[in-house]
Parts: C-alpha cells; sequence; structure tokens
C-alpha cells in the first residue's frame, strides 16, 4: 500500500493572498527544512500548498498514511526530496532525525512541515533539526489580508475574527468557534498536557476571556477556578503553545521607577474572545462593557501578525507604572521605540496623548514615534485610523 500522496487541488472557497507566501518563497531558497505552525483552522495546509503547487503532499494525521511511511521514513523523503509537504507532522516524533539525516546528505532537497502544535512541533525541531530548519508562524488573517476591511464595520470584525473559513467559505461564525472549541478540547489540549478536569480548563479558558487587555495574575485566576497556582501556570502554558492566547511583557529600563512586571493577556483572534465571553452578534460587541478591551485585543494581535508576517519574532511590550500611567503597546527595534496608545472611540481628544507625552518624557530621543490609534477618522501621522495601521 502507499501513502495517501495528494498534489494541488485546492479549490472551492474565496482565496485571500496571504502576507507569508514571499518570505516561504524567499526561505525556501536557502533552507532545507521549513516548519510552519500556527493555531488550527489558520491556513497554513493551503498557504503551504499554494505556495509550493509543485510540491507532494502528506498528511501525517491520517494513520495509515503515518503507518506506511513509518516502515521507511528516510527512503521516502529520498524519493521525494525535490519537494514535500509534511502536514500534521508532530503525529511522526521520528520523521525530524530522519529529516536530519536525508538533508545532510544532500542540502538541495525541500521539505515543508506543518501543524498545530506548535510545542511539539519545536520540541522536536530543537532536538534534531537545528539550524537546518526555518521557522514560520501562521496566524489566523490579518487586516491588510482582508482586504475589504474598510467595508466592515469594526465590531464585526471584532465578532467575527478572521479565520479564513468564515470569510472564505461563509461559515456562520458561531458555529466555527464552537467546532474549534470542542476540537480544541478534545485533541489539541489532550496532545500536549493530560489534564484531568477539563470542566475546569473549559472555565479557565473563559475566564481568560474576560481578561482581554489586562494583567495576569495567576494566582487570582487559580483563586476563582479553584485549582492550584502550579496549574493556571501550566494550563496558561498550553494556551500559548496552541496559539490561542499571547502575552504582552511589561517594558522598562533601569529607570529607577516602580514599574508593573505582570504581562498583559490577549486572545490571537477576537472572535474566539466572543464565542468564550457568550457575545453572539456585533451589537453584542457594541453593547458590551468589554467592548474597549476587545477593540484594543484586536490592534494588538493584528501588530503581531504584521510581525509575524514578515518573518518577524515579537518586539512588542507595554508600559505601565505603579500610578496607574499606561502606554497600551510599545514596539522596540535596537534602542529607538515607538509608542502606541489604542482608543476604542470614534471621536478624537487631545486626552489621548497625554500618557504618551509623558513617556516620550522617560525616554527622550528614544521614542521614535508616539501615535494614537483609534476607531474614528484620521487627520494626520500621528493620529491613525486602526485600518491605516501599516
Amino acid at each position: 500500500m502507499r501513502p495517501n500522496l495528494e498534489f494541488n487541488s485546492i479549490i472551492g472557497y474565496i482565496m485571500y493572498k496571504r502576507i507569508l507566501e514571499c518570505k516561504l518563497r524567499e526561505l525556501s531558497k536557502s533552507f532545507p527544512v521549513i516548519s510552519v505552525t500556527g493555531p488550527r483552522q489558520s491556513g497554513k495546509t493551503t498557504l503551504c500548498r499554494m505556495t509550493f503547487g509543485e510540491y507532494a503532499y502528506l498528511n501525517l494525521e491520517d494513520e495509515e498514511n503515518r503507518a506506511i511511511m513509518q516502515r521507511d521514513i528516510k527512503g521516502f523523503l529520498r524519493a521525494h526530496g525535490n519537494g514535500l509537504i509534511i502536514d500534521e507532522a508532530h503525529y511522526l516524533p521520528e520523521l525530524f532525525s530522519a529529516l536530519q539525516v536525508v538533508c545532510d546528505e544532500d542540502e538541495s532537497r525541500r521539505y515543508i512541515i506543518s501543524g498545530s502544535s506548535n510545542w511539539l512541533i519545536l520540541q522536536n525541531i530543537s532536538q534534531s533539526l537545528a539550524g537546518r530548519v526555518a521557522l514560520i508562524r501562521l496566524l489566523p488573517l490579518s487586516i491588510a489580508e482582508l482586504g475589504s476591511a474598510d467595508a466592515i464595520s469594526t465590531d464585526k470584525m471584532i465578532y467575527s475574527g478572521f479565520y479564513p473559513a468564515i470569510w472564505g467559505k461563509g461559515r456562520p461564525v458561531f458555529e466555527v468557534y464552537d467546532s474549534y472549541f470542542s476540537t480544541y478540547i478534545q485533541r489539541d489540549v489532550r496532545q500536549i498536557m493530560n489534564i484531568r478536569d477539563m470542566d475546569l480548563f473549559r472555565k479557565f479558558v473563559r475566564l481568560c476571556a474576560t481578561r482581554v487587555g489586562n494583567e495576569f495574575v495567576a494566582s487570582t485566576l487559580a483563586s476563582e477556578v479553584g485549582v492550584s497556582l502550579k496549574t493556571v501556570q501550566g494550563w496558561l502554558s498550553v494556551l500559548e503553545a496552541s496559539y490561542v492566547v499571547f502575552q504582552l511583557y511589561p517594558y522598562y529600563r533601569n529607570l529607577g521607577k516602580r514599574l508593573t512586571k505582570t504581562p498583559k493577556i490577549y486572545f490571537h483572534d477576537t472572535g474566539l474572545a466572543c464565542y468564550l465571553l457568550g457575545i453572539r452578534d456585533e451589537k453584542d460587541v457594541a453593547n458590551s462593557p468589554l467592548r474597549g478591551a476587545l477593540f484594543e485585543n484586536l490592534v494588538v494581535a493584528d501588530c503581531l501578525k504584521s510581525r509575524y508576517n514578515a518573518g518577524l519574532d515579537n518586539n512588542m511590550y507595554f508600559y505601565r507604572d505603579k500610578s496607574k500611567r499606561e502606554v497600551d503597546l510599545l514596539t522596540e527595534t535596537g534602542t529607538s521605540i515607538e509608542a502606541y496608545e489604542i482608543k476604542s472611540a470614534t471621536v478624537f481628544h487631545n486626552s489621548f496623548f497625554k500618557n504618551l507625552d509623558y513617556f516620550q518624557s522617560l525616554y527622550g530621543d528614544d521614542v521614535k514615534k508616539t501615535c494614537v490609534i483609534y476607531d474614528g477618522e484620521y487627520e494626520n501621522e500621528t493620529l491613525v485610523n486602526f485600518r491605516h495601521m501599516g
């Protein structure tokens, strides 16, 4: 028997041009292996197959494919060294050491490995493929990739999120996230950690959604859920490893100031956060007391997508001191800092710049740019509508 080896045949729904496509092609010239990770259903398989349409494709989530390939992994890789996409690669841990061998034999061989379990894939890569693999992270669609963002209300964006199945296939929002969360709990979580009480874990994830844009105090959540601090810390690592949430860390240099050292928590996708919060349409978003936090989450997550789409790491922070002066988002390049305030408002107020001005007084010429990102019209380069951040 032969594995179910396929060639490009992706049809049937609207295709969105992914910014990472160019970066993938560029990296394939230098690296024998490219790893594409990201949350389930973010479009990893579609991106890889559309970028490398001439490559064969194999999905290792299929037990039969795994069993057949396992008989002679190196032989199979050698036979397809001119281009092979291996999906859900973490299902076959032996694959990674085999890739090391065949790539060292012939550096012209090319392989793409993908999967939704970031932790499992990176664990195997660090053991076998260090120096031979380029790491790429694909999150759901960015505002720029959506293309028609100017015609879509902010509340609809927040509620719908950015998964391709919603925008490309027209699937109902609630059903997509209900299925996503069920699948995530049943499959992805169990691959990473043996969680005994899934009901408590579900409660924990929902409580995380109530804290978007706020500091993540693990001890408080442990008390609310009724588990130990160590358990909450472990569960948070699961959410991060599977691209459900990410943390934004506080920024500080040695200024002698009393600054907060607690990170803030955000969801990679606001649609999933809305689902967990019980928000069922865009009207619910508009009326929600968390609308400002969800808008902030939308902007911060989109900035992170811009970093990853350029093949860059997360260089994003926030600032808050003990006097509650806060700047929502900072990006750092070398010694230069860009500072952004994020406001869920359609009308501009001069007070929006108050904390930005204070931050610039602290860091002086190192602050290259200060900017307010808000949900209204923009008038100049320091006051930017969130749809025109780029």
